[in-house]
């Protein structure tokens, strides 16, 4: 079985890492480069690297930037915003990315999934889903979570995978930024129906969510921003933690 991995995110707008609550109240954090740096230092398992604006204002991903953080880092280094074509994935590829999240445009184009499985192979293709709860059922939004879709996140994360997606990258809009704990019930469904990787992201707040998240909700990764950025946790702290646990983590 593989061991999980605990994995900052760092939410890029404006060549800076930012943090909101439920995808909005959107605060600076700092220097990308630098953010990256430390988490390396600190023996992060992965990083995520999301331009959260670049699809709602119709851009790019920063690709120099993408650039001068693959130059600083020595761990697995996931980029996602702005992707459409198979082109996009290449050039954040050469630029320095291990892989790619996809999200609006897999939605609008679910080929894509399948192409860039084909070309790039499916250990470099991350499906992002951005849901939300609506009564019993869970929405998919795109956009950086300014666009309802109607799409049932349940059956699009099983179509994505089928598609080609290597992994699957879960965040709780409800839960975003909020320090209550990820959607476990919405994990645990998700985990039951895929065979890929799922990170869990949104709602970290705790130590034991982490802990939560991987025995109850049944990931592979978890995901968090906050605990990390304002120093409430370190890597070194969570995995100690995880492993009193008996959790089969990275060291």
């Amino acid at each position: 079985m593989l061991k999980k991995r605990i994995i900052p995110c760092l939410d890029i707008t404006g060549n800076r890492v930012v943090k909101g609550i439920n995808f909005i109240d959107i605060r600076d954090a700092g220097d990308p480069v630098e953010w990256a740096k430390k988490y390396d230092r600190d023996r992060a398992d992965e990083l995520v690297f999301l331009d959260i604006t670049a699809t709602s204002d119709n851009r790019d991903t920063l690709i120099d930037v993408v650039r001068k953080v693959s130059d600083e880092i020595f761990i697995p280094f996931t980029v996602g915003g702005g992707i459409r074509t198979t082109d996009d994935i290449q050039k954040l590829l050469k630029a320095g990315a291990d892989k790619v999240s996809i999200n609006t445009a897999a939605v609008k184009n679910p080929d894509l999934i399948k192409k860039g499985a084909i070309l790039y192979g499916s250990q470099c293709i991350v499906v992002a889903v951005d849901v939300k709860r609506e009564g019993e059922r869970f929405k998919v939004y795109i956009r950086g979570g300014r666009e309802r879709t109607d799409f049932d996140a349940l059956s699009w994360c099983m179509k994505a995978e089928a598609l080609g997606a290597g992994e699957l990258l879960i965040t709780s809009m409800d839960r975003d930024g909020t320090k209550d704990g990820y959607d476990l019930e919405l994990l645990k469904k998700i985990t039951a129906l895929v065979n890929i990787p799922v990170i869990a992201s949104g709602g970290c707040g705790k130590l034991s969510h982490l802990y939560q998240a991987i025995v109850t909700g049944g990931v592979s990764a978890v995901l968090a921003a906050s605990i990390f950025h304002y120093g409430v946790f370190t890597i070194p702290q969570v995995k100690k933690y995880l492993k009193k646990r008996e959790v089969d983590i990275r060291e």
